[in-house]
């Protein structure tokens, strides 16, 4: 009985966030949690762009509680809108994108498209991305292409820092899939290895051996500013 009530909550979940996505549109909504209080439910949709999904003082807000009231049967919805700061860190923000571009521009500018928010991912200051690629991108024929730069760990804890998503794009060919795996700077990575200065001057030798070449080049030098003084003097 629990089994199918879990499995019944789930599917409810799904026809949330699946409907709130469509509704607000592709490329503004990164993640959508769904958490239960004794008040109500709490929907927190994490967004690029509040500005967007709040709407003109707050009508698709307005329009979203309803319909989750009405369709949905939730006794007290409370919507609460997070941003997030920098868009090129989150994956699912980014396959949206590259999807939107390939709706729009085409598949043969799929290298031009993936090589360009590659870039921009890592002037960023990302530690490493990766971009997938699966589909008729060039031809009649399914490929499937991979872009990638920097680090980016794939098994270990430090594989559970890495932020994943996908995307699909339907264009004239067909459906293409992205994936998208980024590694944003304040991620930890446990396998690193960082020497400070302090270690640095403790290993470093005391009675270092100066060669016989770099013994003699300073010798001359001396030797001809003498000579200048001297010359000088008299």
């Amino acid at each position: 009985m629990e089994k199918g009530k879990f499995i019944k909550l789930k599917k409810e979940e799904y026809g949330i966030k699946e409907y709130i996505k469509r509704n607000l549109g592709k490329g503004k909504i990164s993640k959508l949690d769904i958490e239960y209080t004794p008040v109500g439910e709490k929907i927190v949709i994490s967004t690029a762009r509040p500005g967007l999904v709040i709407g003109r003082k707050g009508e698709k807000i307005e329009e979203l509680t309803t319909v989750l009231k009405n369709r949905f049967k939730l006794e007290n919805p409370h919507i609460e809108i997070k941003e997030i700061k920098n868009p090129l860190f989150d994956s699912q923000l980014v396959a949206d994108e590259i999807a939107m571009a390939l709706e729009r521009m085409g598949n043969l500018k799929f290298k031009v498209i993936a090589y360009k928010k590659l870039q921009e991912i890592m002037h960023a200051g990302a530690l490493g991305c990766e971009i997938r690629m699966s589909g008729k991108l060039p031809s009649d024929r399914a490929k499937s292409w991979r872009f990638a730069e920097g680090y980016l760990k794939k098994a270990g804890e430090s594989a559970k820092e890495v932020d994943r998503a996908q995307a699909t794009a339907l264009t004239k060919l067909g459906i293409t899939g992205i994936k998208v795996a980024i590694m944003s700077p304040e991620k930890r990575i446990y396998d690193q290895i960082e020497v400070g200065d302090y270690i640095k001057e403790r290993i470093k030798p005391k009675g270092e051996k100066v060669s016989e070449s770099e013994e003699k080049k300073p010798r001359k030098k001396k030797a001809k500013e003498e000579t200048v003084v001297e010359e000088a003097k008299q």
